[in-house]
């Protein structure tokens, strides 16, 4: 593990920006760019363009760690190249922002309330690999779309299974078992789901330490415990199809939780705008997110 880095996500003032759209959602993210599905014939084109988007990012004059502390990357995003660097070593090398790498397959089938991760073939190799390049940290999603026991158990167990794997590779696993904002059952679920997670945290040794990506709560510092936690390097939010706007705001009223957002950051970004509006754009964007993240 890099101490540096280390360092930077658990003292570091700034936010985790999420840049891992998959190939499911992919497209969506695309259209909200300015590009539709008549403008690529196939997978390849479809990633090549997203990489297109995500480098114009990360390259841009406001995306510096100054105000970003991390990003989360697709797995072709980490075999792909920014300016001649792997994307990894750009990222930290260049722009002082810490990698990591979403690592999950997708969502299973609903069962229980809940979609656990889909399995994980090849996960060590994969693991191997992000050590290799550079990343200091992984992300693994799961979904819970109501207040249901038995499902946000399953959920929790086993993204600490995951998540035990992850750290036994020394790097810091980002645990994300993310609660349906539409739930009608959402502040039911997070309290089953706040209590599962104090208890998977009981299972890491002293001085393990995993980060947690959370959906803003119903209640404001309803994760207080979690943030606190001795095991816990990081709590970060995910804006869950928020608005910016809205995302920042429930943000900014969650002590010691900092952003970790995809659409929420990209919002307003087209690839018709010149260098300049894209800059003005993401640089507003960065800094409104960052101001909610330190509040």
């Amino acid at each position: 593990m890099n101490q540096e880095q280390f360092d930077k996500v658990r003292r570091g003032q700034g936010f985790i920006a999420a840049l891992d759209q998959s190939g499911g959602s992919t497209p969506k993210a695309l259209k909200l760019y300015g590009i539709d599905e008549t403008q690529y014939s196939n997978e390849d084109e479809m990633f090549d363009l997203v990489h297109e988007m995500r480098t114009r990012i990360m390259t841009s004059p406001a995306f510096g760690g100054d105000r970003v502390l991390g990003a989360i990357l697709f797995e072709q995003t980490m075999d792909r190249q920014v300016e001649g660097k792997d994307t990894g070593d750009y990222l930290w090398g260049v722009k002082g922002v810490v990698p990591f790498i979403k690592i999950d397959k997708g969502l299973a089938d609903e069962a229980d309330g809940v979609q656990v991760m889909k399995p994980m073939p090849g996960l060590d190799e994969l693991l191997d690999r992000s050590a290799q390049k550079g990343m200091f940290g992984t992300k693994e999603r799961s979904f819970i779309k109501r207040a249901d026991k038995g499902g946000i158990g399953a959920v929790v167990d086993q993204q600490f299974e995951v998540a035990r794997r992850v750290l036994d590779k020394g790097l810091v696993p980002i645990v994300e078992p993310e609660v349906d904002i539409k739930s009608p059952s959402k502040a039911e679920a997070e309290a089953l789901l706040r209590d599962a997670i104090l208890s998977g945290l009981e299972s890491l040794a002293g001085d393990q330490r995993v980060m947690l990506k959370l959906s803003l709560p119903s209640e404001d510092n309803f994760y207080t415990d979690l943030v606190g936690h001795p095991n816990v390097l990081k709590v970060v939010a995910l804006s869950g199809g928020y608005t910016r706007a809205e995302a920042c705001a429930e943000l900014a009223r969650n002590t010691g939780v900092v952003a970790s957002f995809s659409r929420a950051l990209t919002e307003g970004l087209t690839a018709q705008q010149s260098d300049d509006e894209f800059d003005r754009v993401l640089d507003q964007s960065i800094q409104a997110i960052y101001e909610a993240s330190v509040k």
